[in-house]
């Protein structure tokens, strides 16, 4: 039922804090996935395609708690192992994907520091990125026994016929001149440049000599070029996640949520068609975010149309060939062995030390289902974060009993129901049950 690979103390300590915040840990993904295949395994075909030169978009779509972020975290570790190079970043209020007041330029920022390659998975990567390039451009200087400045010229041709390839090409070239000559202060404003951390253009030429800096209306076009930089410095691709898309139906602006909506269709169009190579887009959201008519995606027609479901997929038949992905529903079996996963992890994956025997999950399961119902199938969040509660109390008190607990729980629910909620909605009432 549950995994037996054992488990490194530290790593068991970030994987539990993270689920008992009802968190996606940053670390052991592999430890807790279950289920999900076929959406897993649309989306490593896509990955491939990327590495493979092409491109792809895709939004993924679920409730709060129902696993979106998990499920791009691992989306995004599967894309590490093919060898590409991953950004990702949430959306907020001071985040988006087009702006006037550099909230776009906040969004770039943010999802450039959090570079990741499959040796620095924890961010941070656009330092080693680079330095790959010029160690590239540098070996094949010395096998074809040409300039290292001529190789570098020949390379970023590619890049300096894109919008904005110029600037982005001087500044790579400028990063080589300084690591020649030892100017670390020139490397770091490369780097900075290429962070999109200049908020003026004088700032930017006196350190650089470029007249233009990554701003609000230059992120997508950005994103291209650093799709073909990864790719020259020897990666298969990159792939691109913005999570918590919620925050652009959330804009009070009709007009700022159209410029956002039309940025979207923008990378939809140039995705799909297959005008850029080597990168792939990742969107999280909820079903409002995609459908509502009056403010999600569905209130630009031109998005509507693209993103619509198939219609033949009823009646429990599915499609994992259109840009949008529904997270299904965990079957009472995959978060049995869900359950279970937490359970040896808790044990450092050796099941001599289990803190509670099979027939406990179930009981917790059926306790689940008592006092949620279906729900907790949709959106395991607060399942999960529950379980880890347990386990944790019977962990610090090896005398309590998994029964009496659950039984204590179910009475202490009980009498709280005596009490009114108010206007909770159905999602407030569903975390106040665990």
């Amino acid at each position: 039922m549950t995994t037996t690979t054992p488990i490194k103390p530290r790593e068991r300590d970030t994987v539990l804090q993270a689920l008992v915040a009802g968190v996606v840990p940053r670390v052991g993904l592999h430890h807790v996935q279950v289920g999900r295949a076929a959406e897993v395994g649309a989306l490593v075909k896509d990955i491939d395609r990327i590495a493979d030169g092409g491109s792809s978009c895709r939004f993924v779509i679920g409730e709060y708690g129902a696993g979106k972020t998990f499920f791009l975290s691992l989306m995004r570790l599967i894309a590490l192992e093919r060898r590409c190079v991953t950004i990702h970043a949430d959306l907020a209020p001071d985040r988006r994907i087009h702006a006037t007041g550099g909230q776009a330029r906040s969004l770039y920022a943010e999802a450039v520091r959090n570079m990741a390659t499959r040796t620095k998975q924890e961010g941070g990567a656009l330092p080693s990125v680079v330095e790959r390039f010029v160690t590239e451009c540098v070996k094949e200087a010395t096998e074809k026994s040409k300039a290292v400045e001529a190789v570098i010229d020949q390379r970023l041709v590619a890049l300096q016929e894109m919008v904005g390839g110029h600037d982005f090409a001087t500044v790579l070239k400028a990063y080589w001149q300084a690591s020649e000559d030892g100017n670390e202060a020139l490397k770091s404003s490369a780097l900075r440049w290429l962070r999109a951390e200049y908020s003026t253009k004088t700032e930017a030429r006196q350190a650089l000599g470029v007249r233009n800096i990554i701003d609000d209306a230059d992120v997508y076009d950005s994103l291209k070029l650093l799709a073909q930089l990864v790719r020259l410095a020897g990666y298969s691709g990159l792939v691109v996640v913005f999570d918590e898309m919620v925050n652009l139906y959330k804009l009070q602006s009709s007009q700022a949520r159209n410029q956002n909506y039309e940025q979207i269709l923008r990378v939809v169009n140039d995705m799909l068609q297959g005008n850029s190579q080597g990168i792939g887009f990742m969107f999280g959201g909820t079903p409002e975010f995609l459908m509502d008519s009056r403010r999600g995606l569905y209130s630009y027609e031109a998005l509507q149309s693209r993103l619509a479901e198939n219609q033949f997929a009823a009646h429990g038949l599915v499609d994992m060939s259109g840009p949008v992905v529904r997270l299904q529903s965990l079957s009472p079996e995959e978060l049995l062995i869900l359950l279970g996963n937490i359970r040896s992890i808790f044990a450092l994956g050796d099941p001599e030390r289990y803190s509670v025997p099979d027939e406990a999950l179930s009981a917790f399961m059926a306790h689940c289902n008592q006092r949620i119902g279906e729900a907790y199938f949709r959106t395991p969040r607060n399942t999960i974060k529950a379980f880890v509660q347990l386990l944790s109390i019977l962990e610090q008190n090896p005398s309590a009993q998994w029964s009496d607990l659950i039984q204590a729980v179910a009475i202490d629910e009980d009498e709280e129901e005596i009490e009114p909620v108010g206007d909770a909605d159905d999602d407030e009432l569903a975390s106040l049950s665990l």
